[in-house]
C-alpha cells in the first residue's frame, strides 16, 4: 500500500468534503502519523471511513470525526485541553500539536501505557496521561480552556462546564443510539450562561459508566 497516496485520499475524499477546510488541521495530517497509532492488525485500514477496534470494547474515531473536532474546538498555542478516553493516543496528539498542554484520561490501564509509549515515541512530551473514571467529571483546580469527550453521553454533566475556563470549549456527544448530537459548548463571562450549538448528528459508543436518564417510576 502506498501510504502517502492513501492518507492524501483520505483527506480528499473523506474529510475536506466534511466541511474540514481549515488549512492547519488538513496540514497536521499528514504531520502526525494515524497509522502509526492504530494496532498492527489495522494498519492497512488506518485511512478507511471506519471506526478501527482498539480492544477491551473501545473504538477510535473516523478520520472524519477526528478532523471536524479538532476544527471545530479551534485549538490555540496557549490552551490547556482535557481529553475524556485517550484510546489510540492519536487523537491527543493532534491535539498536543496545536495546544500547549493536554492532560487525557483512560480508564482502560492497558490502553493508557500503550498510548503514553507511543506518544513518547513520536517525541509527544506535553501529554499527561492519566489512568481513572472520568464520565463524569474530572477535578483539577487550573481549570481547562478546552475539554474533548471521545465517547458520548447520555447527559452531559453540569461539572463539565465548571470546569471550562472563560471562553473554554467543550466538545460532546450527548444522546443515545441511534442518533446522538455532537455539541460544542463555549463558557462565556463569569455570571454569563454557556452557550451551546448542535454541529452535527452522529452516533459513537458511550463512554464508560457516562451517566444515565433518572428511570421513570409509575
Amino acid at each position: 500500500m502506498n501510504i502517502e497516496h492513501a492518507r492524501f485520499n483520505m483527506v480528499e475524499q473523506q474529510i475536506r468534503p466534511w466541511d474540514v477546510l481549515d488549512q492547519s488541521v488538513l496540514d497536521l495530517l499528514f504531520k502526525v502519523r494515524r497509522e502509526d497509532f492504530v494496532p498492527a492488525a489495522y494498519r492497512a485500514l488506518a485511512f478507511v471511513d471506519m471506526e478501527i477496534p482498539l480492544g477491551h470494547g473501545q473504538r477510535m474515531w473516523t478520520p472524519k470525526l477526528e478532523a471536524r473536532v479538532l476544527q471545530e474546538l479551534a485549538i490555540r498555542p496557549t490552551d490547556r485541553v482535557l481529553e475524556i478516553g485517550t484510546g489510540s493516543g492519536y487523537f491527543a496528539a493532534l491535539l498536543a500539536a496545536q495546544a500547549a498542554e493536554v492532560a487525557s484520561v483512560e480508564i482502560v490501564p492497558e490502553l493508557a501505557e500503550a498510548a503514553r509509549q507511543k506518544l513518547r515515541a513520536h517525541g509527544i512530551h506535553n501529554v499527561e496521561t492519566h489512568i481513572g473514571d472520568a464520565a463524569r467529571d474530572w477535578f483539577d483546580p487550573s481549570g481547562f480552556d478546552v475539554i474533548v469527550l471521545t465517547g458520548s453521553t447520555p447527559l452531559l454533566s453540569e461539572a463539565w462546564r465548571e470546569r471550562l475556563r472563560e471562553g473554554g470549549r467543550l466538545f460532546a456527544i450527548v444522546g443515545e443510539a441511534p442518533v446522538m448530537q455532537a455539541q460544542l459548548v463555549t463558557r462565556a463571562a463569569a455570571g454569563a450562561a454557556a452557550r451551546s450549538v448542535t454541529l452535527f448528528e452522529t452516533c459513537v459508543d458511550p463512554l464508560v459508566n457516562a451517566p444515565q436518564p433518572a428511570a421513570f417510576v409509575f
